[in-house]
């Protein structure tokens, strides 16, 4: 490591950092565009193959921005895309937001530091920074928006210059360092470890705007609330966001491991997919078949009809959770890991008036309202295992293959698990069993 990393891990104060010299590169997990036809005519398109773990040039500050230090970060399906060059390569992104000005020109580089979630150490601040000192412990969320665009300020998320971070830009959280927004950070909440405190934004967040927020779902008391996917990231949360709304979770998973583990989390109800009969065929009729399945399992548990499809996982579940849901019932999606083309039989939906509804990602005020939850306890983290940052690549294809139980961790500057814990009498309060429910599940 370099001496300014040296002093982050060794807690320097805030003087110490500023003191010390800004390396010239840093390590990070990156892909090369040189790389992005490797893939064609591949079946297992396995993303060992196009991660890269080097150093890379460390870049300029703009004038709104931090340099963290990463002490830990996480993985998300976006960088099984990126490491896949699909949907598009990700270098796409960069190039196009390159012409946006001289410093988004700063993105479009023949390599990509990936990575959407980190917490760290504040060590530069650009000249435009109010909020955020050198020597913060901070959080990075998800989301950089364009704040110079009017939608930006009814709704960050509204704004066509939102992109994620990581993905849609450069210079993202799996590496030493990350260069992040000042309006994308907050408070690293003091009872979590840095592992545990950098594999919730995203996922949490996502899942708070879809069930919580006013533009989503709106969970109520006693809406039953289907969950795909329930021991991933996403549903892992959205079970803990249910519960605490008052509502009954009816989590899907793949296996009986699972089964057991989405109990500990205080699943309501539990499905086992192989119960259903998904995937294979997606006929139309097969979808009926699969929908009336789960409606049966479903009302033998709860007397009813679920009133919200909580779904991210796209073809393979989605005309499923059309035909599911109840007369007036809402579908929430998110993303589509299976598959972005959705079929569905649109009579189940405009006869029984029921909703479709797109989220994306969170704005900084939901986002906040979110890790709000995590000091109050009312959230823990769902942080299965960690990989040190040279094992990138095998935390990324433990993702892709779907074989991970709720978060996976990625340890950049961090010398070991357990570091970074500031509120001990907190911790205690929440309980250390609460707050590592999932880990070492895999």
């Amino acid at each position: 490591m370099d001496a300014l990393a040296d002093a982050v891990v060794a807690g320097a104060p805030p003087e110490v950092l500023e003191r010390e010299q800004v390396p010239r590169d840093y390590l990070a997990a990156h892909v090369q565009a040189e790389d992005t036809g490797m893939f064609a005519g591949v079946e297992d398109k396995d993303v060992r193959k196009s991660l890269r773990v080097g150093r890379v040039p460390m870049p300029e500050l703009a004038p709104d921005e931090v340099l963290v230090a990463v002490m830990a970060s996480a993985v998300n399906y976006n960088s099984v895309w990126s490491a896949m060059f699909e949907p598009l390569p990700t270098f796409n992104f960069l190039r196009r937001f390159g012409k946006e000005s001289d410093y988004a020109a700063r993105h479009d580089q023949p390599y990509h530091v990936l990575g959407s979630d980190a917490a760290g150490v504040i060590v530069r601040a650009g000249a435009g920074v109010r909020r955020w000192r050198v020597g913060d412990h901070v959080v990075a969320t998800c989301i950089q928006v364009d704040d110079q665009e009017p939608a930006t300020h009814a709704d960050g998320m509204l704004g066509a210059g939102q992109r994620a971070w990581g993905f849609e830009t450069n210079f993202g959280g799996l590496a030493h360092y990350a260069v992040v927004r000042a309006s994308q950070l907050l408070a690293k909440p003091g009872h979590l470890t840095w592992e545990e405190a950098s594999s919730n934004m995203l996922t949490a967040s996502t899942a708070y705007r879809m069930l919580i927020s006013e533009r989503g779902a709106r969970v109520r008391l006693g809406d039953v609330v289907l969950i795909w996917g329930a021991t991933g990231g996403l549903g892992a949360f959205a079970v803990q966001l249910v519960k605490n709304a008052g509502g009954i979770p009816v989590g899907v998973v793949s296996s009986e491991h699972k089964e057991k583990l989405l109990r500990r989390l205080g699943c309501d109800v539990v499905i086992n997919r192989s119960e259903i009969g998904i995937g294979g065929d997606l006929t139309p009729e097969r979808t009926i078949e699969q929908g009336k399945r789960l409606g049966q399992l479903i009302r033998a548990e709860v007397g009813e009809d679920p009133h919200i499809a909580f779904d991210y996982v796209g073809r393979s579940t989605f005309g499923v959770s059309v035909f599911v849901v109840r007369r007036g019932g809402t579908v929430i999606t998110c993303g589509s890991s299976t598959g972005y083309q959705h079929e569905y039989d649109n009579r189940y939906l405009w006869m029984n008036l029921k909703r479709i509804i797109g989220s994306h990602a969170a704005n900084l005020h939901e986002q906040a309202e979110c890790s709000r939850l995590f000091s109050l306890g009312k959230l823990v983290p769902v942080l299965s295992t960690v990989y040190p940052l040279e094992e990138v690549g095998e935390a990324v294809r433990l993702v892709q293959r779907n074989a991970h139980i709720g978060k996976v961790g990625v340890r950049c500057l961090a010398p070991r698990n357990g570091t970074g814990i500031n509120d001990p009498d907190l911790r205690d309060r929440i309980g250390e069993e609460r707050l590592t429910t999932l880990r070492d599940a895999v």
